[in-house]
């Protein structure tokens, strides 16, 4: 079994994909396997990748949409633990044996963070960043919750909180903040450590900021919630 599965959603990220698998192969050293999980066929992506990495099609609901990417992510890894990062470069791969050195010495989640001290968020909507910082920031400062930056879907999760935790959303990334709240609730091990993250510099974005912000606003509330 590998030690670390890698998770990368992807639609139309045929500009990105190679570099950013690239930047993974070069960097990571844990022993790991990647997977990319695709929509369609005839997504551009696929055929940059498919003589390359592990290509898994969507099979979560419809067979659409980044958060049934994610789960079928999720339900396809065999690592002992799971990071989920993007195919637009904005994340820094780099740290990612740093995050899985916090889960072997003991953490569930390792939140790659924006907000907190030595981190930095570059360029990006700026409703979309007074949003998430105001979600990170309320969550840190009225209900403990150890991280400057729950919104940020760069995490690394332990496997096994996934028999606990169950994902209820269905739109996008705002399965992330779900998963943080919850665990929290639950008495995990939540850290964070700073992280810088770039925008994309080719493709467009597939964030839907006004027709997810309702789930966002959910997964917030369930903080509220029994575990």
């Amino acid at each position: 079994m590998k030690q670390l599965s890698i998770i990368i959603p992807v639609f139309h990220e045929e500009k990105n994909i190679v570099k950013v698998l690239a930047r993974i192969e070069k960097s990571v050293k844990t022993p790991h396997e990647t997977l990319v999980i695709y929509d369609n066929e005839d997504d551009p992506t696929v055929k940059k990748v498919q003589n390359t990495v592990k290509l898994i099609k969507n099979s979560v609901g419809n067979g659409r949409g980044v958060m049934n990417a994610i789960k079928t992510g999720f339900k396809k890894a065999k690592g002992e633990a799971i990071v989920v990062t993007m195919a637009d470069l904005c994340d820094d791969v780099s740290q990612i044996d740093t995050m899985y050195r916090s889960i072997v010495n003991g953490c569930d989640i390792v939140c790659a963070s924006r907000y907190m001290r030595g981190g930095k968020k570059i360029g990006g909507p700026l409703l979309k960043t007074f949003l998430s910082r105001l979600a990170g920031l309320t969550l840190y400062r009225f209900f403990g919750v150890p991280t400057h930056d729950a919104t940020n879907a760069f995490k690394i999760y332990r496997r096994k909180i996934f028999n606990r935790i169950k994902i209820e959303s269905t739109g996008g990334f705002e399965y992330s903040l779900e998963i943080v709240v919850k665990a929290h609730r639950l008495g995990y091990k939540i850290k964070e450590i700073p992280t810088v993250w770039k925008d994309r510099e080719a493709g467009k974005s597939n964030f839907k900021l006004w027709k997810w912000l309702p789930n966002y606003v959910q997964s917030y509330l369930c903080i509220f919630k029994k575990p």
